[in-house]
């Protein structure tokens, strides 16, 4: 009987089963090589620029407002209450136009009070005047009596010597005429400088009353500028800008009323980051869009201090101003730092500062791709930056913000 015998495992299978387990694992060794797929970027959402070589200019940016050059700020001189608006903002007024006109009894007093001093001065003065003359009339007509006396004695003396050599008058009537002469002498030097000081003290007098009358005078007329004051006027020729008062409102000396200013003399006051204004100084050019034109200008003041984070930048501006152009307008300003020449530059990226290194997406030949690329920035400006390694001329880089792409170094752009 037959006994069946087992067949021996085929060759070939071994063989197939040995290769397709080396193809297994050949296939995971090369997929474990493959580098992850590169992300895609739409087109649409990049923004990129060409790399460039020549002069670049280096400019700081910053918003502000157009303000007058010339501003007057008017002030009340007197206190009082708000009777009447004469005009509204926006109104051309000149130096000599009643903005508002005020009330105050107290002013109205003190005015009266002034002019009723005033006018009893004045005559107190001329009686004093006539009572002062009155005397001095009458020293005067002393003076004259004493002289006629004086005279007559001067004769009498005369005769009575004649007489006394001719034996026909006793000595002792000749030494009483002498005597009498010379107690009209002494009594007509006392009268003569009695009157010379009664003539000094009048002028004296009268000075002094004199210039009580004139400081009264003075605050007369100074309560009557008061009076006047309280019509409120413009001062200067312009463009009523504000009148922040309404009628019946009580007002203190001092409180600002109104503002004037002159709409055809506007400069631009910037606000420039601080980080950017290092570089800034009198008299650099500017550029000044009010967003109905471009005017050109100069730097001509420059804030010491910073205030929340930006640097105020006076540009006083040179050409006309263009239509529309008004105090408090906002513009955007643009200052001239610095011309460099022979630079690669590109566009200012969304990302990265002055002076450092970053990484950027540059495109490939075809466009397809983008490869993150070491880059060195140099100087900024306001809407570019100088190169200073990792590109060259002709290179196309993405400037848009690609943080949300940190993690590949390849990009696909769709």
């Amino acid at each position: 009987m037959d006994i069946a015998r087992k067949k021996a495992p085929s060759r070939k299978r071994w063989i197939f089963g040995t290769a397709g387990v080396a193809a297994l694992a050949l296939s995971g060794v090369a997929l474990g090589r493959l580098e992850p797929a590169a992300p895609s970027v739409p087109r649409s959402t990049v923004w990129t620029d060409t790399v460039k070589r020549g002069d670049m200019v280096r400019q700081v940016r910053g918003p502000g407002t157009l303000v007058a050059q010339e501003i007057r700020w008017v002030s009340a001189e007197t206190p009082g209450r708000i009777e009447r608006k004469l005009v509204e903002p926006g109104t051309k007024v000149d130096a000599g136009s009643v903005l508002v006109e005020l009330t105050n009894p107290d002013v109205q007093r003190q005015s009266l009070e002034a002019q009723r001093q005033l006018g009893g001065a004045i005559a107190e003065l001329a009686t004093l005047r006539a009572n002062l003359e009155n005397q001095r009339l009458t020293q005067e007509a002393t003076v004259a009596t004493v002289t006629s006396e004086f005279n007559e004695a001067q004769r009498q003396i005369r005769t009575s010597e004649a007489l006394a050599a001719q034996n026909m008058m006793a000595p002792q009537e000749l030494e009483k005429a002498r005597d009498r002469a010379a107690e009209l002498r002494t009594r007509l030097d006392v009268e003569r400088r009695r009157l010379a000081f009664m003539t000094q003290s009048m002028r004296s007098q009268v000075q002094a009353q004199t210039s009580q009358v004139s400081m009264l005078r003075t605050l007369a007329a100074f309560q009557q500028q008061q009076i006047e004051a309280m019509k409120v006027r413009a001062g200067t020729t312009g463009v009523l800008q504000e009148l922040p008062v309404e009628m019946g409102q009580w007002v203190n000396s001092g409180a600002t009323l109104a503002k004037v200013v002159q709409p055809g003399r506007l400069k631009a006051v910037l606000r420039i980051p601080e980080t950017q204004a290092k570089d800034l100084a009198i008299g650099q050019e500017a550029s000044v869009d009010t967003r109905n034109g471009i005017v050109r200008g100069h730097v001509v003041r420059i804030d010491p201090s910073s205030q929340n984070g930006t640097v105020g930048v006076d540009v006083s501006l040179d050409g006309p101003l263009p239509a529309g152009a008004r105090p408090d307008l906002s513009v955007d300003g643009t200052v001239d730092i610095e011309r460099l020449h022979d630079v690669l530059y590109v566009g200012r990226p969304a990302f990265g500062q002055p002076e450092s290194m970053v990484g950027m997406f540059r495109l490939s030949a075809d466009g397809t791709q983008a490869q993150r690329t070491r880059v060195r920035l140099g100087r900024g400006s306001a809407t570019t930056i100088e190169v200073s390694g990792g590109l060259r001329p002709g290179d196309v880089v993405i400037l848009s913000d690609m943080s949300q792409y940190d993690s590949a170094d390849r990009v696909r752009l769709q």
